[in-house]
C-alpha cells in the first residue's frame, strides 16, 4: 500500500537512489529503520522495480541516437520480431505500437556507419521484418526514465490496487 511517506520515498529514491537512508529518513521525517522497510515493501510489491547506473554515452562513444519504426510481414510472428529486437546490444527500447509500422526501437550507437550496419546485418536480417524507417536525434533536450509522481498518482495507486 503506498501513502503520502511512501510517495515521497519515491520521489527522493527517482531523483537519486543511491541517497544515504538516513538522508532519506531526514527528508520524510522518520527514523532510518522505517524507512527502510519501506522501501523493502515497495520493493517486495515490484512498487520499485530495480535501481541503475546512468553512463554519460560521450565516454562511450555512443553520441548518435535513432528512433527506428521496424514494419513487419508476419503478424503471427510479433512476439518473435520484438524478442529479436530486444537482443541486440545497442537496442535501449522496444515497443509494440498500433499504426501502419509494428515496432518502435530506440538505439544508441556511435555514429551513422554503426547505425547502417545494425539496420543491415541486425534488424533487416530479421525473418518477420519487411522495412525500417530511421529518425536521427540532433540534439536532446530531456531524457530520463523517471515517472512523475504526484498526489493524484496516490489516489490513483490505490484506486487501480484495493481491489
Amino acid at each position: 500500500m503506498i501513502d503520502e511517506i511512501s510517495l515521497k520515498i519515491l520521489k527522493i529514491l527517482q531523483e537519486k537512489a543511491r541517497i544515504p537512508n538516513v538522508e532519506v529518513a531526514r527528508q520524510v521525517g522518520m527514523a532510518p529503520s522505517a524507512v527502510l522497510e519501506r522501501i523493502r515493501k515497495l520493493e517486495k510489491q515490484g512498487i520499485i522495480d530495480g535501481y541503475e547506473v546512468r553512463l554519460n554515452p560521450e565516454r562511450f562513444n555512443r553520441n548518435l541516437v535513432a528512433f527506428v519504426f521496424v514494419r513487419t510481414e508476419k503478424k503471427l510472428r510479433e512476439i518473435d520480431t520484438g524478442n529479436a529486437l530486444v537482443e541486440i546490444p545497442e537496442v535501449q527500447e522496444v515497443h509494440y505500437i498500433a499504426g501502419e509500422d509494428c515496432w518502435f526501437v530506440k538505439l544508441r550507437v556511435s555514429g551513422t556507419k554503426e547505425l547502417g550496419h545494425i539496420l543491415q546485418e541486425k534488424i533487416s536480417t530479421i525473418e518477420s521484418v519487411s522495412s525500417t524507417k530511421s529518425s536521427i536525434v540532433l540534439s536532446t533536450m530531456k531524457e530520463n526514465a523517471g515517472i512523475s509522481l504526484n498526489e493524484t498518482d496516490l489516489l490513483d495507486y490505490k484506486e487501480n490496487n484495493d481491489r
